[in-house]
């Protein structure tokens, strides 16, 4: 059974913001000859994403993060395309302004257990981060809240090791979460005419990517697509 796959261990800084589509249209321009297209993509250069958020009742995960915790964790089950294939739990943490993240391969019918709050197998399962997942469930009674889709454009930069993505279409299930569903019912949740641009670097950001970034119109306001997902909380 694999482990618990862990990302740079001193962590990523990440820039946030939406931005106007005329500004995704000028950016995406440019970034094109200075950046190649996430191995991912499909043959428009977009893949879907859809994540399972865990929150519990008091919305303790909205709460922090409207509040802006320095430190604080996140846990989603990922998948791609709609498709079983391959289904990563996920934590994202921020420790002060770094954000690390953890995941391992989990099973379909593992995460239906999760939803249907069968999880005494948890404790003491192989992966670390099942057991961390456990953990939380049991005490603080987090379990999947709401699906979150969106379309992901991403593009790689070597040096810094820079990962530039828009997403767009950003869609919520609100409180149902079967997320394997083809069918599942869903709302939009961000404005057609924004899209949610993510920035994530290691120690630096080349200048040639901070003087791209200058020549578009972002938000003071960062967006988190877990907290669109809950607008209506």
């Amino acid at each position: 059974m694999p482990k618990l796959t862990s990302f740079n261990p001193n962590g990523r800084k990440e820039i946030k913001q939406a931005i106007s589509y005329p500004d995704y249209a000028l950016l995406k321009s440019k970034i094109q000859h200075l950046m190649r297209l996430d191995h991912n993509a499909g043959p428009d250069g977009k893949y879907l994403i859809r994540s399972t958020y865990f929150d519990n009742f008091a919305n303790k995960v909205l709460n922090e993060k409207k509040e802006g915790f320095i430190n604080r964790d996140k846990y989603r089950v990922r998948i791609y395309g709609k498709s079983a294939a391959l289904v990563n739990l996920e934590r994202k943490s921020k420790r002060n302004n770094l954000t690390f993240k953890t995941k391992c391969v989990m099973t379909q019918t593992e995460y239906e257990k999760m939803r249907t709050g069968e999880i005494t197998w948890m404790e003491n399962d192989d992966r670390v981060l099942i057991r961390e997942l456990f953990h939380e469930m049991k005490y603080h009674q987090i379990k999947p809240t709401t699906v979150v889709d969106y379309e992901r454009e991403a593009y790689i930069y070597p040096f810094g090791n820079v990962r530039v993505t828009f997403d767009s279409k950003v869609q919520s299930s609100l409180r149902n979460t079967d997320m394997f569903s083809k069918n599942l019912p869903m709302v939009d949740v961000l404005e057609p005419n924004l899209v949610i641009l993510e920035v994530k670097y290691d120690e630096y950001l080349p200048d040639i990517i901070k003087y791209l970034l200058q020549s578009v119109d972002t938000r003071a306001e960062a967006y988190s697509k877990y907290q669109l997902s809950r607008m209506h909380v």
